[in-house]
């Protein structure tokens, strides 16, 4: 703490409490009658126009761990880290016309979560339950994420103390954080989108162009990170891909892809939108973002070229990888314009973390709360118990950095894909057909989700010692199916969430055949063809904030 940068600093909290103050202003900003309703407060009155929406999503998507966790895997793993840039391109074809659908039922039938479209389809609470809880579950970690990538601006600032005088400054910001969101909604990140993207904007582009001409081109930036790697025991690691990793880099670009919109707070950014051809616009144009994260994981080869070393963790004494980016722009930039760097990443943590909280209070409040708790819950009601849902989820995310190893919360994001990911039968299949009979989802769901886990347990990570968890990556030789092992000898990895989606769908198919075969109901669906394709504008389309 007594190493503290105080340029650095100086312009970080300035930009800080400019948008803090954005964050009080929002609940003023494109206000409606009301924000005691979650159309108002969750999902900032429905009415945002193609601008905001891209701001939104693009700050819903593109994270503080994006910023910080891409550059550091590829500084530490090489080519396995550019995953991140085809799953980004592939993502927005493949939701195009799912999510036109999901925002036309949601807004003729006044959905607010992923579970609310899944009980109207199939009126089943118990299936609707499972999708909010693994909603919940899956963002929990994700919002952690976000408090590593802010605390590594924080240690590379100089505050780095062990204990909790070291995550003081996190917990402030936080705090704040928390205060703004519970008075503004959603419209509190939507509007500290736009100094965040434009923050990230310069910073990188300055970045991509300053970096390589002080390091002495890109020719110099990859030999020096081919040199590296050259030296290392990991045949994994590279700056071109192997025998053994291709499978996985594909099917972790394909499963992240399929899972990116199917986490609450992306379902939540969608739903904000004013109509269909704001999305059609938002997909079209949102793979503009992936040129920007592929010049950001560059970053990671430009850290070796320049020597970077991780900033030593004082709470546990171990390198802190995800001080790679902020180290190398505190040793290569101006303070100012590090200053500038660090709030970027700092803000870039803070809306996508305000606007996960939301979408997890949002799925409490709908399908736990009303469901279980207080089913005659007043949209007021509704309102607040999100309210104060979305603060015990903030510090929820808190703790685990308090409590936990952060190394820790990362290996958590790994298992969260894996966990969304089995939501896909439930809530993207069902937008186009109810073949998949509800007992077959909920089959499909205790499978996936079990087998998802059981082979993640598995995973050892040599590198930090864990002997479970330690990764997303497994061995074909690894895949055993009641005694048979159809890959035995295979050092060729594979995703584990594509195993555990392809499990799920095989026995949702074969559980929804025989239940059809025997009879067994499949429920009411609240839902008719034509609410899949309402838009603005349509006659007797529900009024925004009308009651549930």
């Amino acid at each position: 703490m007594t190493d503290l940068q105080w340029p650095e600093l100086i312009i970080f909290s300035t930009l800080f409490l400019l948008v803090t103050v954005l964050g009080f202003v929002a609940a003023r900003w494109k206000a409606g009658d009301t924000l005691d309703h979650l159309d108002e407060w969750g999902l900032g009155g429905r009415k945002f126009g193609s601008w905001i929406t891209w701001f939104l999503i693009g700050g819903d998507l593109y994270t503080a761990y994006t910023f910080v966790a891409v550059p550091a895997l590829l500084f530490g793993a090489g080519a396995m880290g550019f995953f991140a840039l085809p799953y980004t391109i592939l993502a927005y074809p493949l939701v195009f016309l799912p999510l036109l659908r999901l925002w036309s039922v949601s807004r003729a039938r006044g959905y607010v979560t992923p579970a609310d479209f899944v009980r109207g389809r199939y009126g089943s609470p118990l299936l609707a339950t499972l999708i909010a809880v693994t909603g919940i579950v899956a963002t929990m970690p994700y919002i952690a994420l976000q408090l590593v990538g802010l605390e590594a601006v924080l240690r590379t600032m100089g505050f780095n103390a062990g204990g909790f005088l070291g995550h003081l400054p996190l917990l402030i910001a936080f705090i704040i954080l928390a205060v703004y969101t519970y008075q503004s909604g959603l419209r509190a990140p939507a509007l500290i989108a736009f100094v965040k993207d434009l923050l990230v904007y310069i910073v990188i582009i300055v970045a991509v162009i300053y970096l390589p001409i002080k390091l002495g081109g890109w020719d110099s930036i990859f030999g020096a990170a081919q040199e590296k790697f050259a030296a290392t025991d990991a045949e994994s690691d590279g700056i071109l891909l192997n025998g053994n990793n291709q499978l996985q880099y594909a099917t972790l670009a394909l499963g992240s892809a399929l899972a990116l919109f199917l986490y609450p707070h992306s379902v939540t950014g969608v739903l904000a939108s004013r109509g269909r051809n704001v999305l059609k616009r938002n997909m079209s144009a949102l793979p503009a973002y992936s040129l920007l994260l592929g010049l950001l994981a560059l970053l990671g080869f430009a850290a070796i070229a320049a020597g970077t070393e991780a900033i030593t963790n004082q709470a546990t004494g171990n390198p802190d990888t995800n001080t790679i980016v902020p180290k190398l722009f505190d040793d290569q930039f101006p303070s100012w314009f590090a200053g500038i760097a660090f709030a970027a990443i700092g803000i870039g943590a803070l809306v996508p973390a305000a606007i996960m909280s939301i979408a997890a209070a949002n799925l409490w409040t709908r399908n736990i709360y009303k469901e279980f708790i207080k089913r005659d819950a007043t949209p007021k009601e509704e309102a607040r118990q999100a309210k104060l849902s979305s603060l015990i989820v903030k510090f929820g995310a808190v703790a685990c950095i308090l409590f936990l190893d952060p190394q820790f919360s990362i290996d958590l994001q790994l298992i969260g894909g894996v966990i969304i990911l089995q939501t896909l039968p439930a809530v993207a299949i069902a937008l186009y057909t109810r073949w998949l009979h509800r007992w077959g989802l909920v089959a499909g769901w205790i499978i996936g989700m079990g087998w998802g886990m059981t082979l993640l347990y598995g995973i050892p990570n040599p590198a930090t010692g864990r002997e479970h968890f330690g990764g997303a990556a497994l061995a074909l030789d690894k895949l055993n199916i009641f005694g048979w092992q159809p890959f035995a000898g295979s050092t060729v990895q594979i995703y584990v969430g594509i195993v555990a989606l392809l499990a799920n769908l095989l026995v949702a198919a074969v559980v929804s055949v025989i239940a059809r075969q025997l009879k067994v109901s499949n429920g009411t669906d609240t839902t008719v063809d034509a609410d899949y394709h309402v838009d603005e504008g349509d006659e007797d389309l529900r009024p925004v904030a009308a009651p549930h």
